[in-house]
């Protein structure tokens, strides 16, 4: 079971999308799995041939515990067995097998129903009695019970905003207590320091102009993408903002993977991550963010885009707040945020002028690393964001 957040402790398998038999290579989407924060898509980081699944849809598993044995090499011819596999499940399965029932009863006058299945039926507040069993002798199992709700109600399991059944609607409240670990535990473990710097985007947003003269509409380039694309390699100047904090002591990331916060329609907050933005250009960088955020709010997100964030960039100047301080989210190091751009005054060469102005500002680890080499970064955006035309390529 992957860590999907910081404070992640357990997770329920919702289904599986392989079965015992199946050659899986590394990344490919292997189950749905149930958080406070919705239903992800859970990626597998291995290649090989999966020989079991020890962990039942239905059933609630701490982070770390095996979920199913994956074996390397192809798959096998299909043949009888000639060896019993002897795997301990972190959670007993047992609950899974038929119930046992009085044989002598017509099979007519009773469903066959496991214990955990009939207590997910009655979570949902569904109706066992129109469901056909797939286990053994019939038997209605929790993943039926899963698979029949979900298609009665198409939202449950694509809705990321938070775990959403056809008893209890959107759990608003199970995301926000999320949240509130995460931050609580942000404020109370890292010693953060901040800083802030005012960037004149006159060069960008002109060069941005004449770039998306030349393009169809639906080619544009957004100005969120010049700035991450500058959070990004300003970060090879400096790695110590670029990592994760764990067990008393820094790692560095080996890529950089920038953490968006989007706001969800719905209600909450999400921050998964684009993959090595220093080496996309932007066209790329445009693409990856306008499907991630599409992802985000409509529950198609996977699990190495809510784990593998090594720094986490927020942008509320939609909302026209014009400086947000943010709160680092563990066990990254760092944040940067951006406001609206507005237009202020500004003295150069004896010349008072009018020029489009964004604040950038940073919360980071003072464990890792000091507000000398945290005004470096931001100086670094700051000169990246005046030369736009290098930002382009990879």
């Amino acid at each position: 079971m992957p860590s999907l957040g910081a404070d992640m402790q357990f997770g329920t398998i919702v289904d599986w999308r392989v079965k015992p038999g199946d050659a899986v290579k590394r990344g490919d989407v292997v189950a749905l799995v149930e958080t406070e924060k919705g239903v992800i898509e859970v990626e597998i980081f291995e290649s090989g041939v999966v020989e079991s699944l020890v962990v039942q849809p239905g059933q609630k598993v701490a982070v770390g515990a095996t979920l199913a044995i994956l074996n390397g090499g192809a798959p096998a011819p299909v043949k009888a067995p000639d060896r019993v596999a002897i795997v301990q499940p972190t959670v007993p399965i047992a609950a899974e097998m038929p119930a046992q029932r009085d044989v002598t009863a017509p099979e007519s006058q009773r469903l066959r129903v496991s214990p955990l299945a009939r207590k997910r039926a009655e979570e949902l507040g569904f109706d066992l009695s129109s469901l056909t069993g797939s286990g053994e002798g019939g038997a209605i199992t929790v993943g039926d019970v899963e698979k029949a709700s979900a298609r009665a109600k198409t939202a449950t399991v694509s809705s990321i905003a938070a775990p959403v059944t056809a008893a209890k609607g959107l759990d608003l409240g199970a995301m926000r207590r999320v949240i509130a670990a995460a931050m609580a535990r942000s404020k109370r473990e890292i010693p953060h320091y901040y800083l802030a710097t005012t960037i004149d985007m006159r060069k960008s947003l002109e060069w941005l102009a004449t770039e998306n003269g030349k393009r169809p509409v639906t080619k544009r380039l957004l100005y969120s993408a010049l700035l991450l694309r500058a959070v990004a390699l300003a970060l090879r100047t400096t790695p110590e903002l670029n990592g994760f904090y764990i067990d008393d002591v820094f790692k560095p990331a080996e890529g950089i993977h920038i953490g968006v916060a989007i706001s969800l329609r719905q209600g909450g907050l999400i921050n998964p991550a684009i993959h090595d933005v220093d080496k996309k250009n932007l066209d790329e960088l445009m693409g990856n963010m306008l499907d991630l955020v599409n992802r985000a709010r409509t529950g198609h997100l996977r699990s190495s885009e809510l784990s593998d964030g090594t720094i986490t960039v927020t942008n509320l100047g939609e909302q026209g707040v014009e400086s947000v301080f943010g709160v680092i989210y563990p066990p990254q190091v760092a944040l940067v945020g951006f406001g609206t751009i507005t237009e202020r005054p500004i003295a150069a060469n004896g010349m008072v002028g009018v020029h489009s102005m964004i604040d950038a500002t940073l919360a980071a680890d003072h464990r890792v690393s000091d507000g000398h080499r945290g005004g470096r970064f931001l100086l670094a955006i700051e000169r990246l964001l005046q030369e736009p035309e290098k930002l382009y390529g990879n």
